[in-house]
């Protein structure tokens, strides 16, 4: 499964150019030139990464990011300034992002710094988490490995487990999954999420993800904390 990015830009020259190369990198993404068309597909849709240019129509990128946040949304995200905007980084950082990158910007340096944003809301210094001695988890591209074999895992498997280990020892909600999960126009279906549960207790063990009662599920994660 593909990291899905968003990319704010009104450039649209500059947003095509990002949005190729990004996807020729195996990346998904999701373009918008302006800040109105921005809240409606990060409201629709999950991602994993955003990134903002600071000066879009209607709203400003960094004070999109603001209003995000004050919302809960923690999802990553990149602000996209002008060499001249030598307030923005600072402006940027007290909004809630995690990086920034100035124009006019190589698109190897824009690669290393999403990827490094990915990597780092994983606490990995690479992309390859270590559950235990038998199972590795690709952190960037939603792999699970076990026992040296690769799993076939489900779209929303693979992302079941990304969030759990974004948050170990954490009771996450049915409601926060179901955001996680299903996009918009999608139903949530807990039927579905008890059997995608059901696979990844078959992967990890049975005892790994705790069912809390009424309320939603929490990974426990006594065995983590190497990284390779």
């Amino acid at each position: 499964m593909k990291p899905k990015i968003f990319l704010l830009e009104d450039d649209i020259e500059l947003n095509d150019t990002v949005a190729q190369f990004l996807r020729h990198n195996d990346f998904e993404i999701v373009q918008s030139f302006d800040a109105e068309d921005a809240k409606v597909k990060i409201f629709e849709t999950h991602f994993d990464l955003w990134l903002m240019d600071v000066k879009v129509p209607f709203q400003s990128g960094i004070g999109l990011l603001s209003e995000l946040r004050r919302s809960g949304n923690d999802t990553p995200a990149i602000i996209i300034t002008s060499l001249h905007g030598v307030d923005d980084a600072t402006r940027g950082f007290d909004a809630g992002c995690d990086d920034y990158i100035r124009k006019p910007f190589a698109l190897k340096e824009l690669l290393a710094r999403i990827e490094a944003v990915i990597k780092r809301r994983y606490k990995s210094s690479d992309n390859l988490i270590k559950i235990d001695e038998n199972r590795i988890f690709d952190a960037l591209n939603f792999r699970l490995t076990v026992d040296g074999e690769k799993v076939a895992l489900k779209p929303k498997e693979a992302k079941l487990l990304a969030l759990f280990l974004q948050n170990p020892n954490k009771t996450v909600t049915k409601e926060e999954i179901f955001d996680h999960l299903w996009d918009y126009g999608e139903t949530p279906n807990e039927g579905s999420l008890r059997t995608f549960v059901k696979v990844l207790r078959k992967h990890l063990g049975k005892d790994r993800i705790e069912t809390v009662k009424e309320v939603g599920y929490r990974f426990n994660d006594r065995n983590m904390g190497e990284f390779l």
